[in-house]
């Protein structure tokens, strides 16, 4: 979202220029990988993050393909040496009922937890709004997400907690983060309305970043935004938040 435009491994020497000091990424498979690396090299980037599936989980047609793509993306993380795939569940599916689609997703993870814990990956499942930018998408609310991590039981399977997401969902986003810190492994943060940068909506990062420092978390937190003014300056204002 930040530096369209601009060729892929180009945006990582922005990025870089800019003060991140790791990058993350949605879909790998149109990447070239071997280039992606060389440049997070020369650059001193981590890979944080990046998108673990794109088939649903709630299809039990096609739990084999989705399974397959998860173990793919996890192969892919360890070569790039990405610590967190980052797991949309799908959309709810209109002819089956919610429970077993919600015990397809924990199936599916289960399944391929294992892997994630031979490679060093976490499995971070991402709750999204249906109310304005994903409608129809199974997973909405962040009790649910802590559900599901609760069934599957391991250590690799975590909750991706999105403050842009949660706060149009529910809001309390400082207690429903800082209540269940045990199940998140990664934090996305951006503005609402318009999932621009820090400091231009209504969400008061100034308490919300420290609050959740204070309770323990020391993950990565992404800036998935798109930036409402230049994009160099929207991430290096977004570092000095993080840096408080």
């Amino acid at each position: 979202m930040v530096f369209e435009g601009v060729p892929f491994t180009e945006r990582i020497g922005l990025a870089a220029a800019a003060g991140a000091d790791a990058v993350e990424f949605w879909g790998w498979r149109d990447k070239d990988l071997d280039a992606v690396a060389n440049a997070c090299d020369e650059h001193d980037l981590n890979v944080a993050a990046m998108l673990g599936s794109d088939v649903p989980l709630t299809d039990r047609a096609r739990t084999s393909e989705a399974r397959r793509s998860m173990r793919e993306s996890i192969e892919t993380a360890a070569r790039l040496g990405c610590s967190t795939l980052i797991i949309t569940v799908g959309q709810e599916q209109a002819d089956i009922d919610h429970s077993t689609q919600r015990g397809a997703i924990v199936a599916a993870l289960e399944s391929v937890a294992p892997d994630a814990a031979d490679a060093g990956v976490t499995l971070a499942v991402e709750p999204l709004n249906t109310a304005v930018d994903h409608p129809g998408y199974f997973l909405e609310s962040s009790a649910e997400g802590y559900d599901i991590v609760d069934a599957v039981g391991d250590s690799n399977v975590k909750l991706l907690f999105d403050v842009y997401h949660q706060q149009i969902t529910e809001g309390n986003v400082i207690a429903n983060m800082t209540s269940h810190l045990d199940h998140i492994g990664y934090v996305h943060i951006a503005d609402v309305p318009g999932r621009h940068e820090p400091g231009t909506g209504e969400l008061d990062y100034e308490n919300i970043l420290p609050a959740l420092a204070a309770a323990g978390y020391d993950g990565y937190i992404g800036c998935e935004f798109s930036p409402e003014g230049d994009d160099a300056a929207a991430v290096s204002d977004c570092r000095t938040i993080l840096n408080g």
